[in-house]
């Protein structure tokens, strides 16, 4: 099957060329994300969980959630969120518990050993946030009107997918 776009005008191929450079870098930049993290956890000697688990700590922080919750919140590449939420229980960074209403439910939340984690790496992106600026890379203006952009398309994409349904 041959996928054909429809004939566009002049800014309509410029909309989808720039469509296309946003896609392709937002699986760059999360991949480049994970990379960050390892190198950082390689620095410091933590070798025992990767970089999605400790996207997982991070995204966790001081809450209860579930897995579900989780996968909805994150966006962990080619992972699977059950089993590396096990890996961080059997590690010691969760503790787990089944909820009392729904038993195919399970609450994780993290353990001293993972809040530690979780702030090695606020304070990574802390310090990224402090040299972007520095450096004049982007402002905190900047930042939010990217934020701003990228929260319409997550709008877009989920009525997308509701419309499918």
């Amino acid at each position: 099957m041959t996928l054909h776009a429809p004939l566009l005008d002049g800014s309509q191929k410029a909309l989808l060329a720039g469509y296309l450079d946003n896609l392709s870098m937002l699986e760059r930049l999360h991949r480049l994300l994970l990379d960050v993290i390892k190198d950082e956890f390689e620095r410091l000697g933590i070798l025992e969980i990767n970089s999605v688990q400790a996207l997982l700590l991070f995204n966790v922080g001081e809450n209860e959630v579930t897995a579900g919750e989780l996968k909805s919140r994150g966006y962990y590449q080619g992972s699977n969120v059950s089993y590396n939420l096990k890996k961080l229980v059997e590690l010691g960074y969760m503790h787990h518990q089944r909820s009392e209403i729904d038993r195919r439910s399970v609450r994780v939340r993290l353990t001293e050993k993972g809040r530690r984690v979780r702030g090695l790496i606020s304070d990574l992106f802390a310090r990224h946030a402090e040299v972007l600026g520095k450096r004049g890379v982007i402002d905190a203006e900047v930042m939010e009107t990217i934020n701003s952009s990228l929260k319409r398309m997550e709008r877009f994409w989920t009525e997308q997918i509701r419309y499918i349904y």
